[in-house]
């Protein structure tokens, strides 16, 4: 194999390694969190995209054959989740009616469409099977009944 092609694998190999494991703080604490509040023994959640905005994240999620985003809130050094939707929190004027300040919603609208140009489409596709919004409590919490995805 020519010394310039090996070099060429060796990049993307080197590449795709790094982009694997590049979080961000914010990033890793938001899919613990989500990790933490989801996984089931039998059906681990898959988290991605993370976007962060400011005070604010959105991020993508699936788990078996459903799928949604959480939109979370930075509450000091901690990250609340605020809302589970669908497509409903894509906008920046959704956004801004759920509470964010304009600046991040039309931060995080532009930055979730770039994540999710990013990812296959069929993962995307699941993203918008949830349904209406849930609304979490001042804890980040909800209902464990009326949520699909709330540990058993």
């Amino acid at each position: 194999m020519p010394h310039r092609i090996r070099g060429w694998i060796a990049g993307v190999v080197l590449l795709s390694a790094g982009a694997a494991a590049a979080q961000t703080p914010d990033q890793a604490a938001i899919s613990g969190l989500l990790h933490t509040t989801f996984d089931r023994p039998a059906s681990e959640l898959v988290i991605a995209p993370v976007v962060v905005a400011g005070n604010h994240a959105i991020a993508g999620w699936t788990q078996g054959e459903m799928g949604g985003r959480a939109l979370l809130r930075r509450r000091g050094q901690n990250w609340v989740l605020i809302l589970c939707a669908g497509d409903g929190i894509k906008s920046r004027d959704a956004l801004v009616k759920a509470g964010i300040p304009i600046e991040d919603a039309s931060a995080l609208e532009r930055n979730l469409a770039a994540a999710e140009g990013k990812l296959p489409l069929e993962q995307v596709a699941m993203f918008s099977r949830f349904e209406g919004v849930m609304m979490m409590d001042d804890n980040g919490t909800h209902p464990r009944q009326v949520h699909p995805h709330a540990k058993n």
